[in-house]
């Protein structure tokens, strides 16, 4: 009997992906666990693993094909004593770019769709049907597997499950699937736009899944969450002076400092000041956090992720950097598993580093805030005692979504980050 192999959802978010590389041929024989392919999602390129014994029978769909649809039949496996299919005569082409195709009309772009329903943990009897990795991942990171939802042939645990699982506790899951599925984009349609510029030279770009995802995420953030904007100016010179020294006492074991570290600390220690500010919205209801897990923009060609740092007001400066440092190179990369840049309840986007003096974040849902940084730069102040000094300061926006988070509560947390950073000797008790 020939078993369908489907395109596997590898993240909440998937719609669809590009299978980049077939690590399996027809007629190769495969156990439980095997990898059979790499396909790039729209963060990350995933590994596929095989969750049936038996013998490739035939590849649907070719290397480098986008755009291939979550559930579409991409292989078929046959098991022991089962006839093979005959391979195809030639593999399926990969769909035409966006630039050869007639381009379809943005304003008829279609909403993200509700995902797809969630299939049964599949059961033998009293046993849950699981490949061996899934069982050894989930073994190593205590997550009982009749909790989990499978999204193998006939609901079978496999390897991506347990890694989008992460360590979050079963209970907190039902009232975040009752998020606001995204809006239909709006605006003028590609036809309109492409014949306003039909006389004048351009390349056309496609998108890709991150692109695509970005662009549906911000659209719904700017539409549904009702932002407001709290501005500070924060003094430096004492956090610059306490860093220099640090950075001069830890050289030697190869650890330094940012001043990045030094927020995501400050920010960490101030959701605990202030712990009715520590929460993400739910769609129907506020949900509390009870640990600081903090999100960090990280630019990547094509976009940007928001990899997570959990616990992060229990974790040193230096452990805050060594973790950052990895997450950031990895970003880069596409190799974060999702469980490393989903959730958090808190996100920090710094442009400080390329010059910008200020700006306005967008909220990344279903996060209660986020804290624009920008540039540290030298301006004249004038001092307590009336004179005018030169400082160093730097200005920063929280943005804040009101449902979550009202005015006096934002303000709160704002002051509580600029204590923080103004005394940084405060974050080493």
């Amino acid at each position: 009997m020939a078993i369908e192999i489907l395109m596997p959802a590898l993240s909440p978010t998937m719609e669809e992906g590009t299978l980049a590389k077939w690590l399996v041929k027809a007629g190769d024989v495969v156990k439980s666990g095997d990898i059979l392919a790499e396909i790039e999602t729209d963060k990350a390129t995933m590994e596929f693993e095989a969750v049936d014994e038996g013998t490739v029978g035939e590849i649907r769909v070719a290397e480098g094909t986008q755009g291939v649809k979550v559930g579409t039949v991409i292989a078929t496996i046959v098991e022991e004593g089962g006839a093979a299919a005959p391979p195809p005569a030639k593999a399926p082409p990969a769909p035409p770019k966006a630039a050869a195709a007639a381009p379809a009309p943005a304003a008829q772009a279609p909403a993200a769709k509700p995902p797809a329903p969630a299939v049964s943990v599949a059961r033998s009897g009293s046993r849950i049907i699981a490949s061996p990795l899934a069982r050894r991942l989930a073994a190593e990171r205590g997550l009982d597997l009749a909790a989990l939802t499978g999204s193998g042939p006939n609901g079978r645990i496999v390897k991506a499950d347990v890694e989008g699982a992460g360590s979050a506790a079963p209970a907190a899951k039902p009232a975040a699937a009752q998020a606001t599925p995204a809006p239909a984009a709006t605006g003028a349609s590609a036809a309109t736009v492409l014949k306003m510029y039909e006389s004048r030279p351009f390349t056309e770009m496609a998108l890709d899944g991150m692109r695509r995802v970005i662009a549906q995420r911000l659209t719904e953030a700017k539409q549904t969450i009702p932002h407001f904007y709290l501005r500070r100016d924060i003094r430096l010179d004492t956090l610059l002076a306490l860093r220099e020294q640090m950075n001069k006492g830890i050289e030697s074991r190869g650890v330094k400092l940012s001043v990045n570290d030094y927020i995501i600390k400050a920010c960490a220690l101030a959701l605990q000041a202030v712990p009715d500010a520590n929460a993400v919205w739910a769609g129907d209801r506020i949900l509390k956090m009870r640990h600081s897990d903090v999100a960090v923009a990280v630019a990547v060609e094509g976009g940007l992720f928001t990899p997570v740092i959990l616990d992060a007001e229990m974790k040193s400066l230096s452990t805050l950097s060594a973790e950052m440092k990895d997450l950031a190179t990895r970003a880069k990369t596409k190799k974060l598993a999702p469980h490393e840049y989903q959730g958090g309840s808190f996100a920090i986007s710094n442009l400080g580093m390329f010059g910008v003096d200020n700006f306005d974040a967008v909220i990344n849902p279903p996060h209660g805030a986020i804290l624009a940084v920008g540039a540290g730069v030298k301006r004249p102040v004038v001092e307590a005692d009336g004179s005018i000094g030169v400082a160093t300061v730097m200005s920063v926006t929280l943005s804040v979504d009101h449902r979550v988070i009202d005015g006096a509560l934002g303000a709160t947390l704002l002051k509580a980050i600029v204590e923080n950073l103004e005394n940084p000797l405060t974050m080493l008790a």
